[in-house]
């Protein structure tokens, strides 16, 4: 066992994160801890939101999309007749920064009482009233990566978990890995996204690696700098020169540059991992 993985599993212990399992990636090699006994395909929550950003990096790097091109071009056939003028300005990159002006949390799946947005998801965020300006002001909604995985499944042709099944996950030689899909059968990008932390930091690996796993090119450079840049839901993590992506109940996709280390761990906390990410982030 690593001595990051042997003291990851103390600091953890000893602050009451309770953690199933966690994995370490140091100079291409992966290696798995497991700190207490659950299935090994956990749910991955917000973290998902960092493979549809991928899956969006795929598309844009082989010219089918661009940041500025609106949602409602793309989706164009599916716009209801009365639909708000407003929507018209919206962006793909507004989508990912949560710029929608839909309310928050609004079609949190993990939270909410899915049924209660009937079979149409995208019809019932097209027709929810904007609460605040859309295009400028943050909203955090997991209503913006379900949109992303429209975009993804009308621009690819097949729904998003499809899509990265083929360009993502075999290529990385996923284990089992399964998405949460809307009652019209598409992934809901936001979260209920299944699977190993082994396979989850082979993404992070991809990051750290500007695209690369091994002698694969995932995505391009390009896009990998700009999901860092413009923190495409992989964000600093305080001072540390980390990112990350943290998901509900205690899942984490983390990022050390200076230290080339990928850390991605699932869980089941109701305190705040924070400090753990912390401990994860600056450990040398």
């Amino acid at each position: 066992m690593s001595a990051f993985l042997h003291d990851f599993a103390a600091f953890a212990e000893a602050n009451g994160y309770h953690m199933f399992r966690v994995t370490e990636i140091q100079g291409g090699k992966s290696e798995t801890l497991e700190l207490h006994p659950a299935p090994r395909c956990q749910n991955s929550y917000s973290v998902a939101k960092v493979f549809t950003v991928t899956a969006l990096g795929l598309l844009w790097d082989r010219g089918l999309l661009r940041m500025e091109d609106k949602i409602t071009d793309i989706l164009h056939r599916f716009l209801p007749k009365s639909l708000d003028p407003r929507w018209e300005a919206i962006s793909v990159e507004d989508a990912i920064l949560h710029k929608l002006g839909l309310p928050s949390g609004f079609l949190d799946i993990d939270v909410e009482n899915c049924p209660a947005y009937g079979v149409d998801f995208l019809t019932r965020i097209f027709e929810e009233p904007l609460v605040t300006d859309p295009c400028r002001t943050y909203c955090y909604t997991d209503a913006a990566y379900y949109l992303l995985s429209r975009v993804v499944a009308e621009l690819a042709g097949m729904p998003l978990d499809d899509f990265l099944r083929k360009e993502l996950f075999s290529p990385l030689q996923f284990a089992e890995a399964a998405w949460t899909r809307c009652p019209k059968g598409h992934a809901m990008g936001a979260t209920g996204l299944y699977l190993h932390s082994a396979d989850m930091a082979k993404l992070g690996e991809v990051y750290l690696r500007g695209g690369l796993y091994g002698e694969k090119r995932i995505i391009s450079a390009e896009w990998a700098q700009t999901v860092l840049k413009k923190s495409y839901e992989l964000s600093p993590i305080a001072d540390t020169g980390a990112w990350g992506k943290r998901g509900m109940y205690g899942q984490m996709l983390l990022i050390s540059p200076h230290t080339e280390r990928v850390v991605a761990f699932h869980g089941f906390s109701q305190k705040s991992i924070g400090d753990l990410n912390l401990f994860a982030a600056r450990y040398e």
